[in-house]
């Protein structure tokens, strides 16, 4: 029974007939088609781990064998791929898992799950922007014109001002570009992302003919603890479909196009981290990558100069999607949340022309830019993971729950191997999380703790459902 009220206030969940898109000035336009929400999804996939992180890995945690880190994280993020897409095809509103949370598991599990991904992809967006800074710094030290240590890559060093100046800036970009309204900014975002598709075909095209099979021996140089220790740290590289999904409601026929942009985004993008892993690891040895810039860096090793600049360029575009799709999730989830009272009502204001929730994304902008200009990418990156991972935890038991609860809602697309494959995803995100670090958990229950307070303090009392009266037995709540 929703709407719940003293002592069972917590388990109120909103009925999915319920769920709707607001009133004038709550509103979001509906414009995406499947190719662009096909390469919003892509945007945000690819990018951070081919870009940023594969280096890192290989150079530190799993060697060659950050392919093997990829697989195992894709088979994970693949099992949540499939409830996110059920999910998608039932419920097409903004907010994503905080939503499904909420209708399903009842508001303190949607609050759980909201707040969560608050902190997470506006950490996701920072960490990327850290990843295009190394790419810039890599092409302007190229043409002799690196820029100062407190202005570009400085913090954790102990160097002069310690703030990546560079990449606030570029946080603050994308947030100006979600302000101009989702068609403009959707158009930009398909343009940038056929170009990295683009650079990174060109990446794994040319690097085959330069593989030297020597440099998979040894294959697992850090032990095989060291692949799945990889994993945990590149999740976040295979999952931005869940922050594609959070646009459903901007999507012009979404129960059809939402299911299908989710598994065409994931499937196209393993494609590419696979085979561009084999290129990196094969053209130099694992302990002469560049955490911060590895594949222009092994270009230039191999007496490739010139392409490793233009594979720079290309990174530097490249990663901008990822950015922009996170920093929509983040502002979606935002503006859902406030729509339904856990939040102040004033963030659910969108602008009067363009209809999106200006409010809300300045407000990101500029938080991801004072995390990506004075924390290192590493800490930043951590602090992304375990949020993820519990999100995929409810969305894969949510909808085994409501495919019990409710089996004969009209679903356009169902979760095959149910209730197998959607388990696999939370025994895969609980295992991967146990290989994230105590300073990770510690970061995470204190901003848990925070949004507990609130909770209990402003919106508990303050959702609509609190105010919605309880439905009668055999009725829907109004």
């Amino acid at each position: 029974m929703a709407g719940l009220r003293m002592g069972q206030g917590v388990l109120r969940r909103k009925p999915i007939e319920l769920i709707e898109e607001g009133p004038p000035g709550e509103q979001l336009t509906k414009t995406l088609g499947l190719w662009q929400l096909t390469a919003i999804g892509v945007g945000g996939i690819i990018g951070a781990g081919i870009f940023a992180l594969a280096g890192a890995v290989a150079h530190d945690t799993a060697g060659p064998a950050v392919l093997v880190s990829f697989l195992i994280a894709g088979v994970a993020s693949a099992a949540a791929a499939f409830s996110y897409a059920e999910f998608a095809g039932l419920i097409p509103k903004a907010g994503s898992a905080y939503t499904y949370g909420y209708a399903v598991l009842g508001e303190l599990a949607g609050w759980f799950i909201g707040w969560d991904l608050l902190l997470e992809y506006t950490a996701i967006v920072a960490v990327v922007a850290i990843g295009i800074s190394g790419y810039f710094n890599f092409l302007l030290a190229e043409l002799g014109a690196p820029l100062p240590a407190w202005m570009l890559g400085a913090p954790g060093t102990g160097e002069g001002h310690e703030i990546d100046l560079f990449a606030a800036l570029l946080c603050l970009f994308i947030a100006w570009l979600l302000t101009l309204g989702i068609k403009s900014a959707a158009r930009f975002e398909t343009v940038v992302v056929v170009l990295k598709v683009l650079v990174v075909l060109l990446v794994i095209v040319v690097g085959f003919f330069h593989i030297n099979t020597d440099n998979y021996t040894p294959f697992f140089p850090f032990g095989v603890s060291g692949a799945f220790t990889g994993a945990a740290t590149v999740f976040f590289a295979v999952f931005g479909y869940d922050a594609m999904s959070t646009a459903a409601e901007e999507s012009r026929d979404a129960t059809r196009h939402m299911p299908k942009a989710i598994l065409y985004s994931l499937g196209i993008s393993m494609v590419l981290y696979v085979l561009a892993c084999l290129v990196l690891t094969g053209m130099q040895n694992y302990t002469e990558i560049d955490p911060e810039s590895g594949f222009s860096t092994a270009f230039k090793s191999v007496g490739l100069p010139g392409l490793a600049n233009v594979i720079a360029v290309g990174a530097i575009i490249g990663i901008l999607t990822v950015m922009f799709t996170f920093m929509l999730g983040v502002t979606r989830v935002w503006f859902s949340m406030s729509r339904d009272g856990l939040l102040p009502h004033w963030f659910a204001k969108t602008h009067p022309t363009r209809h999106v929730p200006t409010r809300v994304t300045w407000i990101v902008g500029v938080g991801s830019a004072l995390i990506a200009g004075f924390l290192p990418i590493g800490e930043a990156a951590e602090l992304t993971n375990i949020g993820i991972l519990l999100a995929f935890v409810v969305v894969c038991a949510a909808v085994i729950v409501l495919r019990y609860r409710e089996p004969d809602l009209p679903r356009t697309f169902r979760c095959p191997g149910m209730p197998f494959v959607p388990a696999l995803g939370v025994v895969f995100s609980i295992w991967l999380i146990t290989f994230l670090t105590w300073q990770t958990w510690l970061r995470f229950a204190v901003w848990l703790l925070i949004g507990l307070v609130i909770y209990f303090g402003y919106s508990y009392r303050n959702s609509k459902l609190a105010k919605t009266p309880p439905a009668r037995d055999g009725q829907s709540a109004p």
